[in-house]
């Protein structure tokens, strides 16, 4: 499988401040460039679990006895832990979104460069795809997914179109979806507009928030005081919640004071986000958007 580099590679590693005797977890394995990393830092005890829900990746699995790879969302991180006899860990490294090998096969729909039928689904045991949302959804559905995850202005005209044009027939390529809203794709904002709603569509059919969030929660759970979260975002929406939960231990609001006016929070940031260098954005064009952050578990 061609997988292409592993973005903010040794900051993100780096960032573990890994034990050769540590067991760590990459909660999103892909091409293994994150994980072939962190076992070139362990010792003979160190132990390396890794998580990834998209089949293709298990081809990428590492012949190694330290190495360990689960073919399950990240979102079930406690259990699968629990069920191979870990209840706590070291440290977690976290690298979200789509991988480069997804956006890359044409037939899987994450790309706007290619015609293919509308799928997106990083599960490919899942029946919920790009199709499901795009045809079933009701216009309220729609406006909502647009408005919330693509951050669309025209989330409720663009809804409105995509209903009115089912109507018609069924809306079963991209090509189909790029021709029904036209009208919102001025040529000199075509390509970024697409990648709105691709975006929103895709969130939805992986359930992207949802997980990340319950994901998140577990890291406290698993993760042994002292041990860290090592995590890259690649859109606003995920890097608000990894940045509220590492700074409060919630997604919204602010946590209680005890009598003293003291806050107790899971983690603490160590230093502020990182961003990748030019060099490596100019080698890594998936990397433009990527923000690192990384914390210590109190």
């Amino acid at each position: 499988m061609e997988y292409h580099n592993p973005v903010l590679l040794n900051e993100t590693v780096e960032g573990l401040n890994i034990k050769p005797d540590g067991v760590y977890v990459d909660v999103t394995f892909g091409g293994g460039g994150h994980s072939q990393e962190i076992l070139k830092r362990l010792g003979p005890n160190g132990k390396l679990i890794a998580f990834d829900q998209d089949k293709d990746a298990l081809e990428n699995a590492i012949d190694d006895e330290r190495f360990l790879l689960i073919n399950q969302n990240f979102r079930l991180l406690k259990k699968f832990l629990r069920f191979h006899g870990y209840k706590t860990v070291d440290g977690i490294l976290g690298d979200f979104g789509v991988s480069s090998h997804q956006f890359d096969v044409a037939e899987r729909g994450f790309s706007t460069r290619f015609e293919a039928d509308l799928d997106m689904r990083m599960n490919r045991d899942s029946n919920f795809s790009a199709y499901t949302v795009v045809n079933k959804y009701e216009e309220a559905q729609l406006r909502n997914v647009l408005s919330n995850y693509g951050e669309l202005r025209s989330a409720a005209g663009m809804a409105r179109i995509i209903v009115e044009a089912r109507e018609s027939g069924k809306i079963k390529t991209s090509e189909q979806l790029k021709k029904v809203l036209r009208r919102f794709l001025p040529p000199h904002k075509e390509n970024k507009i697409l990648a709105q709603i691709y975006q929103a569509i895709r969130i939805e059919v992986n359930q992207e928030l949802e997980a990340l969030k319950e994901f998140l929660l577990q890291t406290n759970e698993v993760l042994e005081p002292g041990g860290r979260i090592s995590l890259i975002s690649y859109h606003s929406l995920e890097d608000r919640l990894v940045k509220r939960y590492i700074r409060s231990g919630m997604f919204e609001g602010e946590p209680e004071k005890d009598v003293f006016g003291r806050v107790e929070v899971p983690f603490k940031a160590i230093g502020k986000f990182i961003i990748p260098s030019e060099e490596e954005i100019k080698l890594n064009n998936r990397a433009r958007s990527a923000k690192l952050r990384i914390a210590e578990k109190l």
